[in-house]
């Protein structure tokens, strides 16, 4: 036998088995990638930047979170992922993205997150930071259609309601005169909040406070420390281990705790001297009619105890004097920013109301440049940029991104009003980007401004506040010209918080001839 023949077996069978481990080899990397499509394919989690230990991200927010999420989204996209201590994170931009998440699953994007600082906020049984649940709706629907009813809904409410808030405007304005008298240029801010609150506490108590009320001033102004702990990137939810040791998270903390029994207590006085003194067949105030559908829910077996009642009113009161308190200080600011834009605004208010009464809701519709001045304030300042936080109440997709049940989710509104695809030039301040061809109010460009959110958890008093917004707006200016401090210059800068408020600023406010309508406060 010669070696060619010995050889020829071990190459025959060589020959066989190397296919056959090729075939197997490529079989396996099939079923490997098989097996990564199914589980990360289908279930793509979204992109981020790199989490450091212990602390995540949260080094990165910087002192303007909003800013910083934009700056993320166009590296990652508008739907990425950020961990803020061991908490992971979805954050969603762009207007798309947001409906898509907010409005076409609403109810997967419904929840919130179980954080401790809202669960000290009413009682534990807020519409704004409760969960998402039977109670919920039922509590939601409840505070929302009240809340119609006394003020858009029929005649005779909005009425009261307008009377209400043209009341508190001309009240302001004698406050402006008197510290521009004793001041000349003052901060207006701890008075825009009075008298918002002015507004909720009349429609809620049938009461209102004076300016001159310290301890009432004191009780409203402590917003700011609220904002701080609940805004999206709050250290005191996502590293809950800082209330362990002495710190300025920690006391923060026991601030806030502190401000919600002060302001709850504040509320439970008020509803139980209503409980006292009510009458079914008397309506006097929201908290009369909040009595009467809470006991109808409670008889209907829809499981809404009384003490509802305290949380929608601490809700409503809480919420609406802030936001609209927050949107007042920009608007007075952005009108002694702008002087020229201040005076076409009251030249149309002049040729359509006149000296001889006070703006109206009706005169709305024939005040074009004030609506699109009122929502570019909106969208400019962006004054709500970050939503409360939101949780998912199951599984979801969001742009091909996998998204699980019970994630955080922040909602990023600052991005929709800023997008340089969407508006022109979105860093001018520019009212007539609000206005179609014919100079009347361009109702599309209006919808797309997001400052109340969308969806399930939509702000429930937008309409009030925006009314309000309107009426403060037109009869300051059919009253008053104002002027900024000549010493300073007029600057967007702000402080963070759950809303974006000035920094304080010098004003001085003088009174026009001819022009001055007096109605006292109720």
């Amino acid at each position: 036998m010669t070696p060619m023949d010995t050889a020829t077996p071990q190459a025959e069978w060589k020959d066989s088995v190397q296919p056959a481990l090729v075939f197997s080899f490529v079989i396996l990397i099939c079923l490997e990638a098989c097996i990564w499509l199914r589980n990360h394919g289908q279930k793509r989690s979204p992109p981020g930047p790199f989490p450091w230990p212990v602390v995540g991200n949260a080094m990165q927010l910087g002192q303007l979170p909003h800013l910083t999420f934009c700056k993320m989204a166009q590296k990652y996209g508008n739907v990425f992922q950020i961990r803020l201590g061991n908490q992971d994170i979805v954050v969603l931009n762009g207007d798309s993205t947001i409906r898509e998440a907010l409005v076409k699953h609403s109810k997967e994007f419904a929840g919130r997150p179980n954080f401790s600082s809202f669960q000290l906020i009413s009682g534990g049984k807020s519409i704004a930071f409760g969960g998402y649940s039977t109670l919920w709706k039922a509590q939601k629907k409840i505070a929302h259609s009240t809340l119609r009813a006394f003020s858009t809904v029929n005649t005779k409410t909005q009425n009261l309601f307008e009377k209400h808030v043209a009341a508190e405007a001309q009240d302001l304005i004698r406050v402006f005169l008197r510290l521009t008298s004793e001041e000349q240029y003052f901060d207006p801010t701890r008075e825009c909040t009075v008298a918002a609150a002015n507004v909720i506490c009349a429609l809620c108590f049938g009461k209102r406070y004076s300016h001159d009320d310290e301890e009432f001033k004191a009780l409203i102004g402590r917003n700011d420390k609220f904002g701080q702990t609940v805004g999206a990137g709050s250290l005191v939810d996502i590293m809950p281990w800082l209330l362990t040791f002495p710190n300025p998270v920690r006391s923060l903390y026991q601030s806030f705790k502190d401000l919600n029994w002060e302001f709850y207590d504040f509320v439970k006085e008020k509803i139980s001297h209503h409980r006292q003194t009510y009458k079914p067949e008397i309506t006097r105030d929201m908290s009369d009619a909040f009595i009467s559908h809470i006991e109808q829910a409670e008889e209907a077996g829809h499981g809404l105890s009384k003490d509802y009642v305290e949380s929608i009113v601490n809700d409503i009161l809480g919420a609406g004097q802030d936001t609209t308190a927050t949107a007042l200080t920009w608007i007075l600011l952005l009108l002694i920013k702008y002087p020229d834009i201040q005076q076409k605004l009251r030249d149309e208010i002049d040729l359509v109301v006149g000296p001889n009464r006070l703006p109206s809701a009706d005169d709305k519709v024939h005040l074009p440049y004030v609506q699109a001045f009122i929502y570019e304030t909106l969208r400019f300042s962006s004054f709500v940029p970050v939503t409360i936080p939101h949780s998912t109440t199951s599984d979801v997709l969001i742009d091909g991104f996998y998204i699980p049940q019970d994630t955080v989710v922040f909602v990023n509104q600052w991005s929709v009003n800023h997008d340089g695809s969407k508006w022109k030039n979105p860093e001018v301040f520019d009212p007539s980007r609000f206005l179609d061809e014919d100079g009347q109010m361009d109702r599309d460009a209006a919808f797309g401004v997001m400052i109340f959110s969308v969806g399930k958890r939509r702000c429930i008093g937008d309409q009030l506040s925006m009314l309000q917004i309107f009426l403060f707006t037109t009869i300051f200016l059919h009253q008053c010209t104002f002027q900024g401090n000549p010493k300073e210059i007029p600057t967007m800068d702000c402080t963070s918080g759950l809303a974006l408020k000035p920094l304080p600023y010098g004003m001085s406010v003088t009174a026009r001839a001819g022009y001055t309508t007096t109605e006292e406060p109720a």
